[in-house]
């Protein structure tokens, strides 16, 4: 489990990489379906009229990424109980 909760932390950092290597090559403002889609899987791309450091931004998306997939691990793992023989 810990592995996969890993492997979510590290996704959420590859997210805000991509993100921003994307963002810096675009020109312009961007609306619609793609600040939608930014939004839902950068969570902290909704504080955007603060100024943050890129790194903070990587720290806070991976640490969103590790509780989400804590969640969802914790949920999507059967529960094993001894057998009473």
């Amino acid at each position: 489990m810990k592995g996969r909760i890993a492997i979510w932390t590290v996704v959420g950092g590859l997210v805000v990489g991509l993100w921003s290597m994307y963002l810096f090559t675009v020109q312009g403002e961007q609306r619609g379906f793609v600040s939608v889609l930014l939004d839902l899987t950068c969570p902290i791309a909704i504080a955007r009229p603060h100024p943050l450091s890129i790194f903070v931004v990587i720290l806070a998306n991976a640490l969103t990424y590790a509780l989400v997939g804590l969640a969802i691990e914790s949920i999507r793992r059967p529960i094993r109980r001894p057998l009473n023989v």
